[in-house]
């Protein structure tokens, strides 16, 4: 039997997807929270928005929606006045947040621009509302199975390709969460088309000089005509592989404690462990220490390293961080500038 009636709520089989989700994963978005939702007002962030919107009468969220005008075309100022009015109108807290052109000169500086922005955001309201905010992305599984593909074409070791997890910390107050995960981008448009939200097209999304474009318009067309539902599984495999992620990274940390002094790891307690599970080691200990992202080539020539005679060494990561090793103990070593 329904939660709400029809003269209450809209209760679509989408809201109850959602809804479900929730039920089965608690933590995910805590009744009563209060929610920072970055909304482009493209239809996946759209159909995030209509959903929480409507299940706000029941979980008691408190909503505030975060529009980032990057400036990358010249319609970028009207979607968010139009945006915000359509906020404002539903009496939703808005925020809007213009970019400078060196912040958003590349895909990687967008995205930190964004996550930067939010996180500053999140901080500024959890010191007003004193409480755990949780900010929202309108992330689809099909953004999961293009995200596994480019990692996998770009050399990720198999943590690497469990990105896009469901929640996960972004910076010490707040949580980013995912919630619509569980819908694909088709099924976003349907949302959209059946409760008649308003959706405004960026034109950079066809933009073919951008990695993710041309995974979107170009091979998963392809995949799909030779497998189709590729994208759905290719998806759930994502899921899979973040689950098997979060409790590798229980048991990568209780290992990790067993291997820890006060100068770095045992480098021959290390050094004893298989190829694999030294390499399982070494990711968990660089994520905890917030060291950049290295590939499974990489991390299996560091993993040969500090399992060979050589008394000392190191190895030289991106962005000044680096690992170094004595006879007796592995360390990290981030940039001086930040030591």
């Amino acid at each position: 039997m329904s939660l709400f009636t029809n003269n209450q709520l809209p209760w679509s089989r989408w809201h109850d997807r959602l809804h479900q989700k929730l039920l089965s994963s608690k933590e995910l978005l805590p009744h009563e929270s209060s929610l920072l939702l970055s909304v482009s007002g493209g239809q996946d962030s759209m159909a995030m928005l209509k959903l929480i919107i409507d299940l706000q009468r029941l979980y008691k969220w408190k909503l505030t929606v975060w529009h980032g005008d990057h400036g990358w075309h010249k319609g970028s100022g009207q979607i968010a006045t139009e945006l915000r009015a359509w906020c404002v109108q539903r009496n939703i807290n808005f925020l809007c947040t213009k970019a400078t052109p060196k912040d958003i000169n590349s895909e990687a500086k967008a995205r930190h621009w964004r996550y930067t922005t939010l996180e500053s955001i999140a901080k500024n309201l959890s010191s007003k509302e004193k409480t755990c905010l949780h900010i929202l992305t309108g992330h689809t599984g099909t953004d999961r199975a293009e995200t596994l593909l480019l990692n996998l074409a770009r050399g990720a070791d198999l943590a690497g390709l469990s990105s896009l997890r469901e929640r996960r910390s972004l910076g010490s107050e707040a949580l980013l969460v995912r919630p619509i995960l569980c819908f694909t981008r088709n099924e976003t448009a349907m949302i959209c088309e059946s409760m008649q939200l308003p959706i405004w097209l960026d034109p950079t999304n066809s933009d073919m000089h951008l990695s993710r474009n041309r995974i979107r318009h170009e091979i998963f067309p392809v995949l799909e005509d030779l497998h189709p539902g590729c994208s759905k599984r290719i998806s759930s495999l994502g899921e899979r592989l973040s689950n098997h992620k979060e409790d590798q990274t229980i048991l990568a940390g209780l290992a990790i404690q067993a291997l820890q002094t006060p100068s770095g790891l045992c480098r021959k307690s290390l050094a004893k462990l298989s190829l694999t599970a030294r390499g399982t080691l070494l990711v968990s200990w660089l994520e905890k220490a917030h060291a950049p992202f290295v590939t499974a080539t990489q991390l299996e020539k560091i993993s040969q390293k500090i399992s060979s005679n050589i008394h000392a060494g190191y190895f030289q990561l991106s962005k000044g961080w680096k690992i170094s090793w004595s006879k007796e103990f592995v360390q990290i070593e981030p940039p001086k500038s930040i030591n």
